[in-house]
This record gives structure tokens, C-alpha cells and sequence, in this order.
């Protein structure tokens, strides 16, 4: 991977971390995803992970030197965007339907 292919992802990855704090901080969601979002924290911590995976995708597939390395590199930063990718669909599931404290 070249810089130039470098320097988009990272960006990306700034882009999905900074939302990933403002939802586990202040509990703000882009306005796009704020009708599907049901568990805002959980979705920011979701996040969080996602650009954590795509900057080590970008950073270690940029500067590894051996091929078997960069297969371990790359498939270790799918498989953390990947676990982002659930965490941030189970943030979009509902919570249930509890109305009270289920006592009598």
C-alpha cells in the first residue's frame, strides 16, 4: 500500500473515531443514522473500534515489511472492523419491551 492509499484511510478512520467519541460522550449521532440507533453508546464505543481497525489495516499494511506479516496485519484489522461493524449493529437493535420493573 502506497501513502496516497494510506492517507484516505486514516482520514476515514479520524472521521469514524471522532463520532465514536462524540456518541459515547455526549451521545450524538450523525443525523442519517439517528432514526435507526436505539443504544447510542454502545454504537459510539461500535465506532470506536471500526476506526481503531481501519487505521491498523492502513498503518501496518504501510510500513510491514514481509508478506506473511502483512497477512497476519491485515487479517487481525478486518477482523477489528468487523467486530465494529456488530458492535455498531447491536447498538441499532432495541433494547426490549420492558414497560416497568417487572414486579406485580
Amino acid at each position: 500500500m502506497r501513502l496516497y492509499l494510506a492517507v484516505p484511510f486514516v482520514l476515514l478512520a479520524l472521521l469514524y473515531g471522532a463520532s465514536g467519541v462524540a456518541a459515547v460522550t455526549r451521545g450524538w449521532v450523525p443525523p442519517w443514522s439517528r432514526r435507526s440507533v436505539r443504544r447510542v453508546r454502545l454504537y459510539g464505543w461500535g465506532q470506536l473500534v471500526m476506526a481503531f481497525g481501519l487505521c491498523w489495516h492502513a498503518v501496518f499494511w504501510l510500513v510491514s515489511s514481509g508478506p506473511v506479516i502483512r497477512e497476519w496485519e491485515a487479517a487481525s484489522g478486518i477482523a477489528l472492523m468487523l467486530t465494529g461493524l456488530i458492535v455498531m449493529m447491536v447498538g441499532q437493535y432495541t433494547g426490549g419491551n420492558r414497560q416497568g420493573s417487572g414486579m406485580p
